[in-house]
């Protein structure tokens, strides 16, 4: 990889497995926690939530003890997981100042720096996916990104991360905040897309799975040839005529964002 590019972290194991020697208290019980605990469960010996209710329900299915207390977490973890929104995690870094051990939040776009004075060293453990919690995820193939403080609380993060992925790379918080955003872009953006496409499908009496292979026809260009060549349509083809005739059958948002986008896909393919 040249310059600038996330470096592949060396003797990552394949597949999921348990590591006796990694035992993690988890903070946190939405999407991302939910995941995680279900991944990481034989390594998990304390889960912490702001809902207790939660907490429990999660610790209660995959065997781990639930803590209402955060004073009462224990001190003799290997490492410590804040999964928690990224409005939460400063606040609640701020309840741990002075602990002992590896913490690491697991934010795309909250800086490292977030745990200052939080434990004898902190990090981030980000694994890049979107997660509902009740849709199943093929942790395998997700990709984590790693920054640690210390080489210590790197192998730590990496030996976690190993037991159920092999994709794992460095990323510090800048070129994170920029993976973030990229990943909006691929993921989030998109998924909108589809949204407004499914209300529009609506109005003629179908829904989104109608395009379906359309969709995955999509995905699988951008995949194989890259998204620059997969692009395809009117305004791929400069063909000003279809877009006008579009525009006119759009009001609002809805014409706003079709005549922004073709406009950009005007200028990029134009240059």
């Amino acid at each position: 990889m040249g310059e600038g590019t996330y470096k592949r972290m060396e003797g990552t194991l394949t597949g999921q497995s348990s590591d006796d020697s990694v035992r993690i208290v988890l903070l946190g019980s939405g999407n991302v926690a939910t995941h995680l605990a279900k991944v990481l469960a034989p390594n998990i010996v304390q889960i912490w939530s702001r809902n207790p209710r939660h907490a429990e329900t999660l610790a209660h299915d995959i065997g781990a003890e639930a803590v209402e207390n955060i004073n009462d977490i224990t001190l003799e973890a290997d490492l410590y997981l804040i999964s928690v929104s990224d409005d939460a995690i400063i606040p609640l870094a701020m309840q741990l100042k002075g602990r002992k051990g590896i913490w690491a939040h697991t934010s795309g776009s909250i800086p490292a720096t977030a745990l200052d004075g939080v434990g004898d060293a902190h990090g981030v453990f980000y694994p890049l996916q979107t997660f509902s919690r009740d849709v199943d995820v093929d942790m395998a193939q997700v990709p984590v990104f790693i920054e640690a403080s210390t080489p210590e609380a790197a192998g730590k993060l990496k030996k976690t991360a190993a037991i159920f992925t092999s994709h794992i790379y460095d990323a510090d918080s800048d070129r994170r905040r920029r993976l973030h955003i990229a990943a909006v872009f691929a993921c989030n953006f998109a998924n909108y897309m589809w949204l407004k496409a499914d209300t529009l499908l609506h109005d003629e009496g179908l829904d989104i799975r109608v395009f379906a292979p359309l969709i995955e026809a999509t995905l699988t260009k951008a995949m194989t040839t890259g998204p620059r060549d997969g692009q395809t349509g009117p305004a791929r083809r400069g063909d000003r005529s279809v877009i006008a005739s579009h525009e006119s059958m759009l009001q609002g948002d809805d014409r706003e964002i079709y005549s922004l986008l073709s406009d950009s896909i005007l200028k990029y393919f134009n240059k």
